[in-house]
Formats: structure tokens, sequence, C-alpha cells
């Protein structure tokens, strides 16, 4: 069955897994899915991933997640940008996720980076999704 938004599935199994106290979720691989999960490694969200290859021409991704003192790391991770609305936003304009404790995940004309990466290189992009 044709998917409409693979990122968006993608968050969400991470979300239905560590809600479920799971140490690993499951997801069909792209790259646009492991650029942001290489963004949710680099900021400490997830423990790391793997890409296994299932059968010729269809890979996916095993997702370690991280968890402290036996609660999810990631507290709320929610689709911004979504196939029927897209966002997108001047680096200038771009607010601060929960007080700063959090991460906006843009894609850029130089990748898929944080929102702190982002200022630093000054560019602003497309709002993927924010984490918490």
């Amino acid at each position: 069955m044709a998917m409409s938004d693979p990122l968006g599935d993608m968050l969400t199994r991470i979300r239905n897994g560590q809600v479920a106290g799971q140490s690993t979720v499951v997801c069909p691989a792209s790259k646009l899915r492991k650029n942001v999960l290489d963004v949710l490694q680099r900021e400490g969200y997830i423990r790391g991933y793997s890409w296994a290859e299932r059968r010729r021409g269809v890979a996916e991704f095993t997702i370690e997640l991280k968890y402290h003192e036996g609660a999810p790391v990631i507290r709320e991770i929610t689709r911004v940008s979504k196939p029927g609305r897209r966002v997108y936003s001047k680096i200038k304009d771009l607010g601060k996720v929960a007080g700063g404790l959090g991460i906006s995940i843009l894609s850029t004309p130089q990748g898929v980076m944080s929102d702190s990466e982002a200022r630093a290189a000054n560019v602003g992009g497309e709002v993927l999704c924010r984490v918490f």
C-alpha cells in the first residue's frame, strides 16, 4: 500500500515504540529518513540505527530507542510540514522548541539539519518536525 507521508510514518513508529517500551522499532528505508535519523542520533534522542536489506531493492532501518531511568528520552515528536501543507521558515523567524530544550529538524539547501546547525549556517528551509 502506498504511503502519503513516509516521514510521518517513521515518527509515529518511534512515538508508538517508546510508549510501548520497546527497545527497537523497524521502518522502511529512504534517504530523507536516514538524514532525519542522523540528526536525531547527533542530538542524542536515539541510540543509533542500522540499515539492512530485506530483499533485493527493499531495505529497512532498525532504530534503537533511548531511555533515561525508564522514561523515553523523546517526550514529544510531532510532524510540522505535511504533504498537504508545507511549512517553510527563515532562520530568523524560527522559534525555540520548549524554551530551547527541544529541536526543530529542517530540510535546507545544505541538507537536513537541526535548528541550531541551521542557525550556525544561517540558512532556513522546510520545517520537517519538532522533537522535545
